[in-house]
């Protein structure tokens, strides 16, 4: 009987690793764009999920850098852009959509509500010279990099 217990018990590990890597690289890949949706729905609304994934790109370039936020299903007027520092924050609301009709969600996994999702951006940037367009459920902002990075020389006085 351990014969017969031993390659089902291999399996159990095999499976037990895979679904260890897999949400490791899961919280790697996505651990910022893990993002908490609030909602106050009235008990008799489904609310959606309590938590979504907005995925972003973010691009550094000499002059500036552009981060990509994907935000299906919103209104570029439920955006709104803050930068305070060297912190991108970008807040929203999404809506549900009201179906008509006498039925009832089955399945309901998309995220609906407020959020804020901020992202750590690696220079500082010129908040005045920032543009954002909202296309396609894609957000893309081009931000003018502030090079603070570079000295300057200081040129020495005689007396």
């Amino acid at each position: 009987m351990n014969t017969l217990t031993a390659p089902w018990r291999q399996g159990v590990q095999h499976a037990w690793a895979s679904l260890a890597e897999g949400w490791r690289d899961l919280r790697r890949r996505a651990g910022g764009a893990l993002t908490r949706f609030r909602h106050d729905a009235a008990p008799d609304r489904e609310a959606g999920a309590t938590w979504g994934l907005v995925s972003a790109d973010l691009r550094v370039e000499d002059d500036r850098i552009i981060v990509r936020m994907e935000l299906p299903g919103m209104n570029r007027e439920d955006l709104q852009i803050d930068i305070d520092g060297e912190l991108l924050s970008v807040s929203g609301e999404k809506h549900i959509e009201q179906e008509s009709g006498d039925g009832g969600y089955r399945l309901l996994q998309c995220a609906y509500g407020s959020f804020r999702r901020d992202v750590r951006l690696p220079h500082a940037v010129d908040a005045q010279g920032t543009q954002a367009r909202y296309r396609n459920g894609v957000l893309r902002i081009d931000m003018p990099r502030v090079d603070r990075d570079r000295g300057r020389r200081i040129p020495v006085h005689g007396a």
